[in-house]
């Protein structure tokens, strides 16, 4: 039938008939060629069936059974056709299965089946697919000596690889040789080269490079301006993105799926989820829908902004439009949820995800546990851990760092450790956040033999502290009582090259001013200043309270009227420990002026004094 069909030139019916032959099971490679064989004399056939098997397999994307029916068409002395081979060459290298493309060129070759420029450009296409720029220099040459003249696809190839690759000044010496070899260069070609620019950061150039593209005639297309808007959003230029945007559509050109994506990406990062709303109406608008990919992208930034609640509505239209929201969706609107303190919401979205069916992985476990951390609910976080062990996923560095570091802040360092010791026996090994974590837990607790050694330890095994594991550590020599030894490791930490924050410079104000040494105090906030380091209201209290302390109120009030005239608001407890520090002096008028100045500012007193 299949020799007939193709006798008779009707080719489309004689393909849908081999694509059942090839589909139909139980029946090998083998028997379909053997059987087109043992008919094709009697039939007084052509090799055109031969081709159309080859393509048929390629098209059906079984691209092994293709090679394997070359082969045994090779075998029995039946070659197929340079159009045959083309078809399975192009399939193999779609696919990148390099190493049987080139053993099915060379096999071309070896029968000196003639290849034409099409066969020569998909073996280039190999080659700069696999970014083997030499030997597709070297193959330029083997076309050439071929008798064959590289075309602009061979060119364009050529382009693009040393564009990828970041070598703009090869690119542009073949974009230049093309005139002189009688080549026009294309929308294809420069659009590789704005690419390679907009890719290296050189935006300005891929803008005169467009300018080009006018003068000689070429219009840009959606990809051209696809190209710009990337490397505005590369750059972080969102007026310029726009600026791309808005000049595609005026000359009527339509945006895609890219476009947008790009725009909406952009908008996000910049954390502007109401801009990239507007984008994600105006690709509704031009009949696209959005995927899960670019919805995620918006609910992402709206988490981020604190907006959850406008979140949850963008995922109900999501589901809406039939983009149902997967785990990452689920896990980025948990993310705000917890961010926000809204653990019963996000208890809620948890159950809806097993009601949808869809399975909690390891993010969604450690999001959560990490929320409750945060929430101080420490059992609900266990539990959760509990259960993801339970699921067989296993946890993390993160969600171990995530536990450890519940378990500190409440105090309980035995658990902690327990859970140091699991992690370490499951072969994860403790990481600089898991030293940090653990440091800052025993200084809390003012257990320094215990956070010196776990420093010590750290530092043996080659992980260098930073600064929030030295303000740890400091923080815990302040609090019992040695400030001097924290200044030590400020110095320590300024010779290893680790610049001190506020937090470092607060904490060690505030331990030489509850150890009474104010000298030592003031003299950190002139190195503070000398820092470029403002002292903030944290500063100025630790300073007030330590000549409240004192009783030393006409001191007290010199820090006091400097912080106003520094712009720094005083708060809750600058007042406070004013009027403490002026009843202890029995100086009550001056405390309940302060009182009633208080309540003017909107802060509630202790009314302890």
């Amino acid at each position: 039938m299949v020799h007939i069909l193709v006798k008779s030139r009707r080719l489309s019916d004689a393909q849908a008939f081999i694509l059942r032959m090839v589909r139909k099971k139980g029946v090998s490679r083998l028997e379909i060629v053997q059987a087109l064989l043992g008919t094709y004399d009697y039939c007084d056939s052509n090799k055109l069936v031969f081709d159309l098997l080859i393509k048929t397999y390629v098209q059906a994307k079984r691209l092994r059974e293709a090679t394997e029916v070359f082969k045994l068409l090779e075998k029995n002395g039946l070659l197929p056709s340079i159009h045959a081979c083309n078809c399975l060459l192009g399939g193999l290298v779609k696919v990148a299965w390099v190493d049987l493309t080139w053993q099915i060129y060379h096999e071309v070759i070896r029968n000196k089946i003639p290849v034409n420029m099409y066969t020569l450009n998909i073996m280039m296409n190999s080659l700069c697919k696999e970014r083997k720029i030499e030997p597709a220099k070297s193959f330029y040459t083997e076309m050439e000596n071929m008798g064959f003249a590289p075309d602009v696809v061979t060119h364009n190839t050529l382009i693009d690889l040393y564009c990828r690759e970041g070598l703009l000044e090869e690119a542009f010496g073949i974009l230049n040789s093309m005139p002189v070899k009688g080549l026009r260069p294309g929308i294809v070609t420069y659009n590789s080269v704005i690419n390679g620019l907009c890719r290296r950061g050189d935006y300005s150039k891929s803008i005169e490079i467009m300018d080009e593209m006018h003068r000689v005639g070429l219009v840009p297309n959606t990809s051209t301006y696809n190209i710009m808007i990337s490397g505005s959003a590369k750059m972080g230029n969102s007026v310029e993105a726009t600026r791309n945007y808005e000049k595609m559509k005026s000359k009527g050109l339509l945006p895609d799926i890219v476009t947008f994506t790009l725009l909406i990406g952009l908008s996000c990062r910049e954390g502007n989820p109401d801009i990239a709303l507007g984008y994600l109406g105006d690709m509704k608008n031009t009949g696209l829908a959005p995927d899960n990919v670019v919805y995620t992208m918006v609910i992402n930034a709206f988490c981020r902004a604190g907006r959850t609640t406008e979140a949850l509505r963008l995922r109900d239209e999501m589901a809406e439009r039939g983009s149902l929201p997967d785990v990452v969706t689920y896990n980025t609107i948990l993310n705000g949820l917890c961010k926000e303190g809204r653990l019963s919401d996000a208890d809620d979205l948890f159950k809806e995800m097993a009601e949808r069916g869809l399975v909690p992985d390891y993010v969604t476990f450690t999001t959560l546990i990490d929320g409750y951390c945060r929430d101080g609910s420490i059992e609900k976080a266990q539990d959760l851990f509990d259960e993801m062990r339970d699921r067989n996923l296993k946890p993390d560095i993160v969600t171990y760092n995530t536990l450890i570091d519940g378990f500190c802040k409440e105090g309980d360092m035995e658990k902690a450790r327990d859970l140091w010791g699991d992690m370490i026996n499951r072969g994860i090994l403790p990481n600089l956040v898991t030293y940090s974590t653990m440091i800052d837990g025993f200084c809390s607790k003012g257990n320094m033999m215990q956070a010196v050694g776990l420093w010590d330890e750290m530092v043996e095994k080659g992980i260098a502290p930073n600064v929030i594991t030295y303000n740890s550590v400091i923080k815990g020599y302040c609090r019992s009582g040695n400030s001097s030894k924290g200044e030590e490791l400020l110095a320590e930490m300024t010779g290893e090259g680790l610049v001190a924050n506020k937090i470092t410079y607060n904490t060690l104000i505030h331990g030489f001013c509850k150890e009474e040494k104010i000298p030592q105090a003031f003299d950190l906030v002139v190195k503070m200043e000398n820092h470029g380091i403002r002292p903030d209201v944290v500063t100025y209290n630790a300073l007030l309270n330590g000549f409240c302390r004192q009783e030393r109120m006409k001191e007290a009030n010199v820090v006091f009227q400097k912080m106003v005239e520094k712009g720094v608001m005083p708060d809750r407890l600058t007042y406070t420990s004013l009027m403490n520090g002026y009843v202890a002096v029995n100086n009550v008028r001056e405390a309940f002026r302060l009182h009633d100045q208080m309540l003017q500012k909107g802060f509630i007193p202790d009314d302890k004094y």
